[in-house]
């Protein structure tokens, strides 16, 4: 579930800044969605072999900005891969990248872990659903 809200809201946000930006071009929703999914997939496939060498030489004080970048750099790859996505220029995908990373955290943020569910902190959808 947590997946789909994230490849959602992903997709709703590459799409928004495209009608924001003229920079970025995107054909329609579904072609966001699909972006979405690619770049997930690069970043678990891909990400992490560009990621390692370079917070290496940061010596990890600088994980968020390299995984920043490395999106970034990722969604200039899917932009060359996709006729109906384009961005043109670094800084708009280094823009979409920022705009996904915050995303992403702020649902990670208000989900639930399930120790909080456990301890009764926070009543779980299907207790809340369950008739006495």
């Amino acid at each position: 579930m947590n997946l789909i809200l994230h490849l959602l809201l992903d997709a709703a946000v590459i799409f928004g800044l495209a009608y924001l930006m003229p920079q970025i071009d995107v054909k329609n929703f579904g072609t966001a969605v699909l972006i979405a999914l690619l770049l997930g997939l690069l970043n678990f496939f891909v990400g992490w072999v560009i990621r390692f060498p370079l917070n290496l030489v940061t010596f990890f004080l600088l994980t968020g900005i390299v995984r920043i970048l490395v999106t970034a750099l990722l969604l200039k790859v899917i932009d060359k891969f996709m006729d109906s996505f384009t961005i043109v220029g670094f800084w708009p995908a280094v823009l979409i990248a920022f705009a996904v990373a915050v995303a992403g955290m702020l649902i990670d943020r208000s989900s639930p872990t399930p120790e909080m569910v456990e301890s009764g902190y926070v009543v779980s959808l299907l207790s809340s659903l369950r008739l006495a």
